[in-house]
């Protein structure tokens, strides 16, 4: 039995006339069940097929919006990078096939059973399936454009991210598809509004939700194109650090020109770092860089320049908020200053005055907490200028406006599309429609069968993934109108706004000044970078699971890094790196070691100098890890006071900081050891072989059963001296059972490894991996990179400079 199956543009159903001239006949001629099951079968596959790619193409949405939206440090990822570029590369081809299939004849069909000449024909019809489909279609191209990031930077920074010109080209693509296919009921039902023979109103609100997604697409990607344009040629934005790095050179040689001496009053204030306005002044190419033409002539444009420094004079008059507007004011100007390091500009020998204020800051006490917020500030800049959209929107001060108009009329498409889908969907299913009905009969020479509805695919699959991609439209544009109104970006210009204004004593100062004040408080955590967690390992698993889990399986097959966790950095932490970043300061100079220079401020700390002298840093570290490790199992509890009954627990602030930086120090060897001293491969290969040798040691060890510290530890001690073979491993064994047995007592030798961990972490901060502190600000932060910021912003650039930075 042989068949064909074709599709045809004229078939006429028989007349009610030729039926009943026909009557005898019909009751003789039917269907062959081989032609009706062809025909139930070609229909089924292609309308689950449609399905089946809506479904995949809604989740695939999902991702990007969630990754794109609340996770862009894992948009970073190679897996996140092969979603994204699976998802480009199949849209087209998915695209054209599903809009294909909704043209008006598209679906009639035409099968001939060839044995006995019959031919069953059909015509298919859907009203609400098309526009579904195509509003689909563009949906999904908005939620990849508002996932897309576009940077404007200078060339020596790297690689500018231009507006996709593919997603204009889709646009255009699924645009002409969708006209050229449906023209006949919805694209010319788009510029009707009243009923007539051909449009029933479902047709008519159904173009009007169709095609309005493509005006708000084209208007997302003119914004971005024009927003790219204007910043890659604004010397406040892509054109920066050229312009920064001439602006030092020109304050260097005012300080010489002073012969080091400042005016009075001026010794208590920062330099006049740039924070913004470098485009109301008039600009000119130098041998080093942009400079500015008239920078020490009073011109009627001087005002739109704001410097750090008037930021700091005005500061009684800014309203009060956390972080204070003069401190975000600062983490502005240095990010400036680090996208100069990213541009590879050489700023140590003219940032003088810079570096003394900075080195002021830092040796306040009781201000690392500032210290902190301030360099995370700072990074989250960097972060958004690399990573995000956000920063071209303000290469003019009306194009954030503008931005979040656009966000607002989507999110009131979203709500009132979602409104017509739910209330035609909820009519048209009363009604008893599917995706597709279609009235089919069958022929054969003059007579003709009576005609056979059947209906094909079920609403839901129209209704759901619809209404789910308005809903993750709907969140990724909220969260880009709360990006522009919550964002540190838009904080610091209307701060700075307010300092012009402020100059020029605008009348309406009292209510600009409101306006900053409550845009101030506003945040969301969403939108924050780095989440002040830090990664912890340990080389000696102590008390391993029971059960071999499936990623541990893997880690052992493929050899991953390490299984990590990750805990809020402690303020502990953050006193013992100030306190000895303070301590390390000596005169103009500051003198950082591998641990060395902590224990030589104290006479017990002498006795353990041996265990500085490895071949390079990550055996040092090992060894110190390790110890730290056995100290931490001997006084794995702490004091408590049971006076008058009570039980509340004293914390060791010395032990909290040695123990998180010990072991965020071994989560460096194995999850980035590129920001590390140390060649990487040697690195890791010496972590894995320590870690090995410390697990057939600890393989026979007997973990069941109650036991007390001390007869833990003496069994720890016992079994690594006895089965070590590797010699970091029983160096840190003999230093940990120094630390332990220390005549002085518990206190001091956590008070000795505090000391060299936070001196050791400052020791390796400093590096000229720009690449790999790159990476680590677009994972959403590293604590050493933070430091490697702030160490940069202090004079320190290498791990050279570390021995005698200067202050």
């Amino acid at each position: 039995m042989h068949s064909s199956i074709t599709h045809t543009t004229a078939m006429d159903p028989p007349s009610p006339t030729g039926m009943c001239s026909n009557a005898a006949l019909q009751e003789q001629t039917h269907c062959p069940r081989v032609s009706v099951a062809a025909f139930y079968d070609t229909m089924g596959r292609q309308i689950w097929l449609g399905n089946a790619m809506l479904l995949a193409s809604a989740a695939m949405t999902g991702v990007m919006v969630g990754i794109g939206s609340y996770g862009r440090r894992y948009r970073h990822h190679r897996f996140t990078r092969l979603i994204f570029l699976g998802a480009n590369t199949l849209f087209l081809p998915i695209i054209s096939y599903v809009v294909s299939t909704l043209g008006d004849n598209s679906n009639d069909y035409v099968h001939l059973h060839k044995d006995n000449s019959t031919t069953l024909s059909a015509l298919c019809d859907s009203v609400f399936h098309p526009c579904m489909i195509i509003t689909w279609a563009f949906l999904v191209q908005i939620a990849a454009i508002n996932t897309t990031s576009v940077v404007a930077i200078e060339s020596r920074e790297g690689q500018r991210l231009r507006p996709p010109p593919e997603l204009l080209l889709k646009g255009i693509w699924t645009f002409y598809l969708s006209v050229s296919i449906t023209k006949n009921r919805f694209f010319h039902g788009l510029f009707r509004f009243s009923p007539s023979e051909n449009h029933e109103p479902l047709t008519l609100i159904c173009s009007k939700i169709m095609f309005t997604p493509f005006a708000l697409l084209c208007a997302k990607i003119w914004i971005k194109c024009y927003s790219f344009e204007k910043a890659r040629k604004c010397f406040a934005l892509g054109r920066n650090p050229s312009l920064v790095f001439g602006y030092m050179q020109q304050l260097h040689q005012q300080e010489r020109s002073r012969h080091g001496g400042l005016a009075a009053g001026e010794d208590s204030l920062p330099p006049p770092l740039l924070v913004m306005g470098e485009d109301t002044r008039k600009v000119e190419k130098q041998p080093w860089g942009h400079v500015f033409s008239d920078l020490w002539t009073p011109t009627t444009d001087s005002i739109g320049l704001v410097t750090l420094d008037t930021v700091w004079q005005l500061d009684n008059m800014l309203p009060t908020s956390t972080p204070r507007p003069k401190d975000l004011c600062l983490s502005f100007a240095l990010f400036k200053l680090l996208r100069c390091r990213f541009a590879r500009y050489d700023l140590t020998n003219i940032g003088s005055r810079g570096i003394k204020f900075f080195w002021n800051l830092l040796l306040k006490d009781g201000e690392h907490d500032l210290v902190f917020r301030v360099i995370a500030d700072e990074l989250s800049f960097l972060n958004d200028y690399y990573y995000s959209s956000l920063p071209i929107s303000y290469a003019k001060c009306w194009l954030p406006v503008l931005s979040i108009l656009i966000s607002l009329l989507s999110i009131g498409y979203c709500v009132v599309a979602g409104y017509f889908i739910v209330v035609f969907g909820a009519q048209v299913h009363k009604q008893g429609r599917s995706q597709i009905h279609c009235v089919f009969w069958c022929k054969k020479l003059q007579m003709a069968s009576q005609s056979r509805y059947k209906r094909f695919g079920s609403l839901y699959f129209d209704m759901v993934p619809e209404f789910v991609l308005l809903v993750l439209v709907l969140i990724a544009e909220v969260r880009e109108v709360s990006s522009y109104i919550c964002s540190n970006w838009a904080k610091v210009a209307l701060i700075c706004e307010f300092v012009k204004s402020s100059t020029l004593q605008h009348p309406l100062l009292g209510m600009h000044k409101w306006i900053v004040s409550l845009l101030l408080q506003c945040r969301w955590k969403i939108i924050n970078h780095w989440d002040e967690k830090i990664g912890q390992c340990s080389v000696l698993v102590l008390h391993p699971t029971s059960r071999t889990t499936f990623l541990g399986l893997l880690r052992r097959i493929f050899h991953l890094p390490d299984h990590k966790r990750k805990v809020m950095l402690p303020a502990a932490v953050k006193v013992c790196i100030m306190d000895a970043l303070r301590s390390a300061a000596n005169g103009n100079r500051c003198h950082l070691g591998n641990g060395k220079t902590s224990l030589y401020r104290s006479q017990v700390g002498k006795k353990f100098l041996w265990a500085c002298n490895g071949k390079g840093t990550s055996d040092t570290i090992l060894t110190w890890h390790i110890a730290t490790s056995i100290l931490e199992v001997r006084h794995s509890y702490y004091r408590h006071d049971t006076e008058q009954g009570s039980s509340s627990v004293i914390p060791n602030q010395h032990k909290i900081a040695a123990t998180h930086l010990s072991q965020y120090c071994a989560y460096l060897m194995t999850w980035s050891p590129d920001l590390l001293p140390d060649e990487v491969a040697w690195s890791k290969a010496l972590y894995e072989a320590v870690k090995e040798d410390a697990a057939h040691v600890l393989a026979v060890r007997d973990v069941t059963g109650p036991t007390t510290p001390e007869a833990e530890y003496q069994n720890l001690v016992k079994l690594l001296s006895a089965g070590s073979n590797h010699s970091v491993l029983r160096n840190g064994v003999w230093l940990g059972k120094q630390l332990a047995e220390l005549a002085e007592g518990e206190e001091t030798a956590w008070a000795i490894l505090a000391g060299f961990w936070a001196e050791m972490i400052l020791y390796v901060a400093p590096s000229n991996n720009l690449k790999g502190h790159k990476k680590a600000i677009a994972r959403g932060g590293e604590l050493i990179t933070l430091l490697w910021a702030l160490l940069f912003h202090a004079g320190i650039v290498s791990a050279a400079a570390a021995g005698g930075g200067q202050v």
